[in-house]
């Protein structure tokens, strides 16, 4: 059979569907999650919003009319295996590669290849690219062409959102699906289906209910974390087996096989919110030890660290806020950093935050300040801006008052001037009111100074200070 680069150019049967590396059928011998993996789309679980009839996913898969698409959800929702069922199809050509470890040249090869392949009439091309959001721009760029007159139907798979990580001309040319991540209850059927499945463990082994439950819970909705802690516990159970009976995988053996913990949290129930409460309150207390712990023990059990994030972000505001205003830096940056670096480094990140915030000066000088505001706002007290605030941009705004008597701060060499800036019914109403605390000290010092000038209430404009 001639050849010509990469791969065979003369159509047959064999020719219609390569193998890529990690594609192949697996052994005996792969990793459970591997060999679990569903043969159709029938068994794909937790993605019901993608598998309505005609939608793209099942076009996609049953080899309908081609399109590209960009599957987006976080590690371990399917979308290694939606790939796989895609590479099942007979009527195209299937290539695999790895946005860690290809570059433009070998993206430039698969192209060339499947245009000549087309043209000698061998089956279409579809590729795959995992981790697409590792691609720089310009690797990104060379898929444009061939996507847009379907050299190649692209698949490409991220963790990270698209609209940030994937240039807007690819983004545009692809359909966009969304994984969601798995459910407890979704990760437990797939547990109870890798103990009866003769592809996994086949009834060899029991599970305990507990078991069962501190597995769930370290998956996280991570269904190749379930199945591989499993995987690893049942061998345990299995070695330690005394040959009387099934052997039954309890949380001690589960535990001592993927060396954790098993706490009694539950991310939807009460132990959940009693441990961020006490979290967020050892830190509002200034207990960096105690804020630690409950940090430790929320990543330990699983807990979705963009919540953890989300939470530091809130706090650096509403607990800490302009007494050390480098805090919401912090947080946000740690927020970031879970983002694009992801566990377990990115523990490092939230542990920095958490000492940080811990530590910090404390004040909520800012929340009862946007309380009080928004408490009248509320009950009516929004009065007519005054017209020398008003908008002086357009036509005929002058002749309505518009901006007439607007005093320009930077004018004055203080920066501040004496002038009414709210309605009338909240002139003189102070809603913030800072601290001594930290960098609030120095507000509290200035802030009256301020008011005094802006209001008309000091002896003399010019004698009050910035």
């Amino acid at each position: 059979m001639q050849t010509d680069g990469l791969f065979s150019l003369e159509p047959s049967p064999a020719d219609r569907r390569i193998s890529s590396p990690g594609f192949e059928a697996p052994s005996a011998d792969a990793p459970l999650a591997v060999r679990l993996r569903p043969s159709g789309l029938d068994e794909l679980v937790g993605q019901d919003h993608l598998l309505a009839p005609g939608a793209p996913l099942r076009r996609l898969v049953a080899g309908g009319a081609p399109m590209s698409v960009i599957l987006w959800g976080p590690p371990g929702c399917g979308k290694t295996t939606i790939a796989h069922l895609v590479a099942e199809a007979d009527d195209r050509h299937f290539v695999a590669m790895s946005a860690l470890t290809a570059g433009v040249k070998e993206v430039r090869e698969v192209i060339d290849t499947a245009r000549r392949r087309r043209r000698a009439g061998g089956a279409p091309t579809v590729l795959f690219i995992d981790e697409v959001h590792r691609f720089t721009k310009t690797q990104q760029d060379s898929l444009l062409a061939a996507v847009e007159d379907r050299t190649v139907t692209l698949l490409a798979a991220t963790t990270e959102n698209p609209y940030f990580s994937i240039i807007s001309p690819l983004l545009s040319r692809c359909v966009l699906l969304t994984l969601k991540p798995l459910d407890d209850e979704a990760v437990r059927g797939l547990v109870h289906r890798a103990m009866a499945d003769p592809r996994g463990l086949g009834g060899t082994v029991t599970l305990h209910p507990d078991a069962e439950d501190h597995l769930v819970r370290l998956a996280g909705g991570d269904v190749r974390k379930a199945l591989t802690a499993l995987e690893a516990a049942a061998g345990s159970a299995l070695a330690i087996h005394d040959g009387d009976g099934v052997p039954e995988i309890d949380v001690a053996t589960a535990e001592r096989a993927v060396d954790v913990a098993a706490l009694r949290y539950d991310r939807a129930g009460d132990a959940h919110y009693d441990v961020i409460s006490a979290f967020i309150k050892s830190m509002r207390g200034s207990d960096v030890d105690a804020a630690m712990h409950y940090l430790a023990r929320m990543l330990t059990a699983g807990e979705d660290p963009r919540f953890i994030a989300r939470r530091l972000i809130i706090f650096a505001s509403e607990d800490v806020g302009l007494a050390d205003p480098t805090a919401l830096t912090a947080a946000v940056n740690a927020s970031y950093a879970v983002q694009h670096v992801g566990l377990p480094e990115a523990q490092l990140n939230l542990a920095q935050a958490v000492a940080h915030l811990a530590t910090a000066p404390k004040s909520n000088a800012v929340t009862t300040a946007i309380s009080a505001a928004l408490a009248d706002v509320r009950a009516g007290k929004a009065g007519a801006v005054p017209s020398h605030l008003r908008d002086a941009h357009y036509a005929g705004a002058r002749g309505l008052g518009h901006g007439i008597g607007y005093r320009y701060p930077h004018d004055d060499t203080r920066g501040v001037v004496g002038q009414q800036y709210p309605p009338d019914d909240l002139v003189g109403v102070d809603y913030y009111r800072p601290t001594g605390h930290g960098g609030e000290r120095h507000i509290a010092e200035r802030l009256p100074k301020l008011r005094a000038v802006i209001r008309g209430t000091g002896k003399s404009e010019r004698s009050e200070e910035n």
